[in-house]
């Protein structure tokens, strides 16, 4: 298993960052395709658009946000195949998910790694 990162996509890209994958339903504001350097944006992977709004940002919400999403993720079935995708091409190349929040910590990235690697983990210790 190689590296899982987590990334800005307004932060300058790199050649470290490995696959580029976009994360977010939305487009990012402010940002070219050209800019982005994708590998791959991943809209399916993103909170529902009616958890996403209910959220909207707010860090006092974020543990009820973290359960609905996570439960999103293990649930829905485009969600859990894009998860599984994800994981896919880790296994041998490092990864950098995108995503648009400024919060660093309040945002549906962090859930998203918790869940994959979640799903790594048990994984090995099968």
């Amino acid at each position: 298993m190689r590296d899982l990162f987590l990334k800005r996509i307004y932060d300058p890209s790199s050649e470290v960052d490995g696959y580029r994958i976009l994360i977010d339903r939305l487009w990012p504001r402010g940002i070219t395709k050209e800019d982005a350097k994708l590998t791959r944006w991943v809209k399916d992977i993103a909170p529902s658009h009616e958890l996403r709004k209910w959220f909207g940002h707010k860090p006092e919400r974020f543990a009820e946000f973290r359960d609905k999403y996570l439960m999103e993720l293990q649930s829905n079935e485009q969600q859990s195949r894009a998860v599984e995708q994800i994981i896919t091409l880790a296994t041998n190349n490092r990864v950098t998910l995108l995503y648009a929040a400024k919060d660093p910590i309040h945002n549906h990235a962090r859930v998203l790694l918790e869940e994959l690697l979640r799903r790594i983990n048990e994984k090995i210790d099968l």
